[in-house]
């Protein structure tokens, strides 16, 4: 006797958390930053590489992945990271990570009074075509979006989303382990498909968060929002 298995959902409530911090040295006119950290990653990575990127005049939330894992589950102490979600069930981890992004706006809007005018999403690795698509779903939502390492979603020339308002910057590597160099060297100019304001730099290296991360955004950080990125 066979049995036909088939896929039920229901709706559960899950807490979603992320680290949120003011700035040290507030700006007349407040903006902030909302960073996601990458597949295996905690947000306190990326709240740190923000602050440090933006220095300390915005406020920083970093939303932590949906997604709890070990790493290395056999050892002594197992590490707890995070991610956004599998190509399994891609769908479902797109429509998760929308809804996350849309709450802690609100939450960062109420709390600090920074508009979506004044708001940065910045992502690395893994949650970086999700941004995208998210900038193309909810226009207006944020300001501006930053890529770092990460890729421009498949069928991205045919996906169904609307124009992207928000000012683009994408930092590729060019001896990326996920993302060949010529496979990189083409995203900047897919965006251009969907945006009309795009930044595309390559830099030497591999799958990491830029060092000199500081140096390379301030320029255009400094072009969208008015402020210098980093203050002496």
């Amino acid at each position: 006797m066979s049995t036909r298995h088939q896929t039920r959902f229901v709706n559960i409530r899950q807490p979603a958390a992320y680290l949120f911090t003011p700035p040290e040295s507030p700006l007349p006119d407040p903006w902030a930053v909302v960073a996601l950290h990458g597949y295996g990653q905690t947000p306190q990575l990326l709240h740190d590489y923000a602050r440090r990127l933006t220095g300390d005049t915005a406020w920083v939330a970093a939303p932590r992945g949906l997604n709890e894992f070990f790493l290395r589950p056999l050892s002594a102490n197992p590490e707890v990271a995070y991610n956004w979600g599998t190509a399994a069930h891609w769908s479902e981890a797109i429509d998760r990570h929308h809804q996350l992004l849309l709450a802690v706006l609100e939450n960062v809007k109420r709390e600090s009074g920074v508009s979506a005018a004044r708001t940065l999403l910045m992502g690395f690795s893994q949650p970086v075509g999700l941004n995208y698509r998210f900038a193309g779903t909810h226009p207006g939502a944020v300001r501006a979006v930053l890529g770092l390492c990460g890729g421009v979603p498949k069928h991205w020339e045919t996906l169904e989303l609307q124009p992207i308002t928000a000012a683009l910057m994408h930092i590729a590597r060019d001896d990326d382990e996920f993302y060949p160099r010529d496979v990189a060297a083409e995203f900047g100019s897919r965006l251009r498909l969907r945006a009309a304001d795009v930044e595309f730099q390559m830099i030497p290296g591999k799958h990491r968060l830029p060092s000199a991360g500081a140096e390379l955004v301030a320029p255009w950080i400094e072009r969208v929002f008015g402020v210098p990125a980093r203050q002496s």
